[in-house]
C-alpha cells in the first residue's frame, strides 16, 4: 500500500484564542482599581478605581460576590510609591456601594483638596 493512500490533505482553520473570562463575561461585571481591606468588615473589600485621580471613588464589595481576580500592573507616582491595581469580576445582581470621599467644612474639600483624605487612604494599614 501506497503511502499516499494514509496521508489525507485537510482543511485549514484558524487558530481561536481561547478566552478565560468568557463565563464570566456573561455573568460577571469587571471593575479595576486599587484593593484595600474593609476597615472593620473581613467579609468585604474596598476597591479605588483611580487612586491618583483627583476625584477618586470607592467602591465596597461582598468578598462571596467576587467570582475572579486578575492582577494588573502595579502603577507607580514621580515620588515611586506604587500601588497594586487588580481587576475583580463581581458577579451580576450582587448588591455594592459607592463612596466618594470628602472632608467637611465651609466648603466641602474632597480628596484632591483634602490633606487629612489623602493622609488616611495612604495609611499602609489598609493594604489588601
Amino acid at each position: 500500500m501506497k503511502v499516499n493512500n494514509y496521508l489525507d490533505t485537510l482543511p485549514l482553520f484558524e487558530i481561536e484564542l481561547y478566552d478565560v473570562h468568557k463565563g464570566l463575561k456573561k455573568d460577571c461585571v469587571a471593575f479595576t482599581g486599587t484593593p484595600r481591606k474593609h476597615p472593620y468588615d473581613n467579609e468585604k473589600m474596598i476597591l479605588i478605581l483611580d487612586p491618583f485621580s483627583s476625584d477618586t471613588i470607592f467602591f465596597e464589595f461582598k468578598i462571596e460576590d467576587i467570582a475572579d481576580v486578575e492582577y494588573m500592573p502595579s502603577i507607580a507616582t514621580e515620588s515611586g510609591k506604587s500601588l497594586k491595581m487588580v481587576k475583580i469580576w463581581v458577579k451580576k445582581g450582587s448588591l455594592g456601594i459607592k463612596y466618594e470621599p470628602f472632608e467637611v467644612g465651609q466648603p466641602l474639600k474632597f480628596l484632591k483638596d483634602s490633606e487629612i483624605l489623602q493622609q488616611n487612604i495612604g495609611d499602609e494599614n489598609y493594604n489588601f
